[in-house]
């Protein structure tokens, strides 16, 4: 065999190893990838996350999506699933729900009866933060700043929402039935483009709010 052959044979190896190289290198980002972000949704998609509002852990499933062992007043992030009609078991209930297309979704386990499908619209303010109330009472609730002086959502009906674009800050809030205060709220920070929600469950001198957010992504 001739030096020149062998080199060449040699230089054909090495471009194989590095090709090789490059290639589970490029699959072994692609899999990190996919372990920080997730999947990416289909167009078209609906996402929904379960909250548990009671004082026991929960596992649920929506259609073939399994949102599994939640504890008390604790959430998942969201998931998604084609937009349709779908049966949403939650612990030992089961109800029916309809998901849109590009929407958002909390399925939230009552204390008490059935578990509730609420409307999350999106929010896509990229340099502000969105505060929503999420009213689940037969109450108005109004959130305001700890002592009261400002409100910062105001007269939220019975089994709606109301929401509050605000610069990105940790703030301490407190729930309000008109002039009277309900309780001091733990204080929650807030990001850009983030939307954190206070679920409130319960009735009048029985309420129970909980900071709702997503969970922080994984570094």
């Amino acid at each position: 065999m001739t030096m020149q052959s062998t080199l060449a044979r040699k230089s054909i190896a090495t471009a194989g190893a590095l090709l090789l190289s490059g290639l589970f290198s490029w699959q072994a980002h692609a899999a990190a990838d996919a372990a920080l972000y997730g999947p990416v949704a289909p167009k078209g998609s609906a996402f929904v996350r379960l909250f548990n509002a009671t004082g026991q852990e929960v596992s649920a499933n929506v259609g073939n999506t399994k949102l599994d062992e939640v504890g008390p007043q604790g959430s998942t992030d969201f998931s998604f699933l084609p937009g349709g009609s779908y049966s949403a078991q939650v612990g030992s209930q089961t109800v029916p729900v309809q998901l849109s297309p590009d929407s958002y979704y909390t399925l939230v386990n009552m204390p008490a009866g059935q578990p509730k499908l609420v409307n999350e619209p999106p929010f896509r303010n990229k340099q502000k933060a969105l505060l929503r109330v999420q009213n689940l009472t037969d109450t108005k609730l109004t959130l305001k700043t700890a002592d009261g002086k400002t409100a910062v959502v105001e007269d939220v009906a019975p089994n709606s929402h109301g929401d509050r674009e605000i610069n990105p800050v940790k703030v301490n809030l407190a729930l309000y039935d008109g002039s009277k205060k309900i309780s001091d709220l733990k204080p929650v920070a807030l990001a850009r483009g983030e939307a954190v929600c206070l679920y409130v469950t319960g009735s009048a001198g029985k309420f129970a709010p909980v900071w709702v957010k997503r969970p922080a992504m994984a570094k």
